[in-house]
């Protein structure tokens, strides 16, 4: 017997569909133009446009720079996130026994432990590829920048196609380097499995709400709040 209950398989449910709702919703939803990720891609759009207009493109290496080093450091996190979480596997007697003197819930299995160890080290395992990937696209987006044509004596067509391909290159890598970080939050929320089904419900509805709420009704969504940007922002 594997240990799971009703309760258990509840939650895993529950899990799967937050996880692919909130995907859907941010993404693909009816709303999900006003995300603040897609937002942010307009921007990034007008960061490319911008910086055909120059010359010297030193600014937006050094931009680029700080995309790539951010996305490295995430993609190292999660394989020493891997490698902690793989080692709880050595120490599952000692867990199964520790949670049999809590005073919550009822005591893992042993098979149960371990697949859910085994299922925290595969979340960590989705955003490593994701997190290298978006390092990935993020170089390609550099020698993307690095072809755009002088600002001044250039073809319109060659110019827009090279605007186009900077910017989508540089929206997919954010884009997968947002579901790395996705995986992380669901992680936190995937946790609480760890206490008892109750608690991974509680979590991931917890995890659900503040992840969404950041995305629609955060201060940094209202950031966007003015569509005309030659608009006079009014004092706050």
């Amino acid at each position: 017997m594997i240990g799971f209950g009703t309760l258990d398989i509840i939650g895993m449910v529950f899990f799967a569909a937050a996880w692919i709702g909130y995907h859907f919703a941010v993404e693909m939803g009816p709303h999900a133009g006003k995300s603040l990720n897609m937002k942010m891609n307009l921007r990034r759009s007008r960061w490319i446009r911008e910086a055909m207009t120059r010359d010297n493109r030193i600014f937006d290496a050094q931009i680029m720079n700080g995309l790539q080093a951010g996305t490295a450091f995430f993609a190292s996190t999660s394989l020493i996130a891997i490698g902690g979480t793989l080692t709880l596997l050595q120490s599952t007697d000692r867990v199964v026994a520790l949670f049999s003197d809590l005073p919550f819930g009822n005591a893992p299995t042993r098979a149960a432990w371990e697949l859910k160890v085994i299922g925290l080290a595969l979340i960590f395992g989705y955003a490593f590829f994701k997190f290298a990937w978006s390092y990935r696209l993020f170089n390609y987006c550099v020698i993307l920048l690095g072809s755009l044509p002088p600002a001044k004596n250039h073809d319109p067509r060659d110019a827009e196609r090279a605007v186009h391909e900077a910017t989508e290159m540089n929206v997919a890598g954010g884009r997968h380097f947002n579901r790395g970080q996705r995986a992380f939050f669901f992680a936190l929320a995937y946790m609480g499995w760890f206490l008892g089904a109750t608690s991974f419900i509680i979590f991931t509805a917890a995890v659900l709400v503040a992840m969404y709420r950041r995305q629609f009704a955060s201060d940094a969504a209202r950031v966007f709040r003015y569509p005309d940007t030659t608009q006079k922002i009014p004092e706050s």
